[in-house]
C-alpha cells in the first residue's frame, strides 16, 4: 500500500462528500499504518492526517466524542500538528467545556500564531466562559 496515494484517495472521496467511503479508506489506512509489520512504511504526518480527517467525518455526523478520540490520536501521532488541537477545541467549546477548549486553542496558537480561526475561537470562548461565570453557572 502506498500511504500517500491512499490518503489522497480518501481525501478525494471526502471532497466529493462521499463520507462513508472516505471514512472507510481513512480507517483502512490507519489500520495499515498501525500494524507492526507496516508501521515503518507510513509517516506520522499521513497517519495524523488520516486520524484528523476521519475525525472531521465523525464531527459532521455529530459524533463528537468519537471525533475527539480521533483528534487526540492525531495529536499523539504528531504533536506539532495544530489542526486537530483546533478541531478538538471546537468540540469542547460546543459542549461547554470552556477550559479544555481554551487549552486546545492556546496550543493551536503556540504551534501557529497566525491561525485566524483559532484566534477568533479563543476570544469567543473567553467571552462565553466569563458570561457563564457571571450568571453563576
Amino acid at each position: 500500500m502506498d500511504c500517500r496515494a491512499a490518503l489522497r484517495e480518501a481525501e478525494s472521496q471526502f471532497q466529493k462528500q462521499n463520507f462513508g467511503t472516505a471514512e472507510e479508506l481513512y480507517t483502512r489506512l490507519i489500520l495499515y499504518c498501525s500494524d507492526g509489520e507496516w508501521k515503518d512504511k507510513c509517516c506520522a504526518e499521513d497517519l495524523a492526517n488520516a486520524y484528523n480527517n476521519r475525525g472531521q467525518i465523525k464531527y459532521l455526523r455529530v459524533d463528537f466524542y468519537e471525533a475527539m478520540d480521533d483528534y487526540t490520536l492525531a495529536i499523539q501521532t504528531k504533536e506539532d500538528f495544530e489542526v486537530p488541537y483546533y478541531n478538538r477545541g471546537l468540540i469542547c467549546y460546543r459542549l461547554g467545556l470552556f477550559d479544555q477548549a481554551l487549552e486546545d486553542f492556546r496550543k493551536t496558537l503556540t504551534l501557529n500564531p497566525d491561525f485566524k480561526d483559532a484566534i477568533l475561537s479563543l476570544e469567543q470562548t473567553l467571552i462565553d466562559k466569563n458570561e457563564k461565570a457571571s450568571r453563576g453557572y
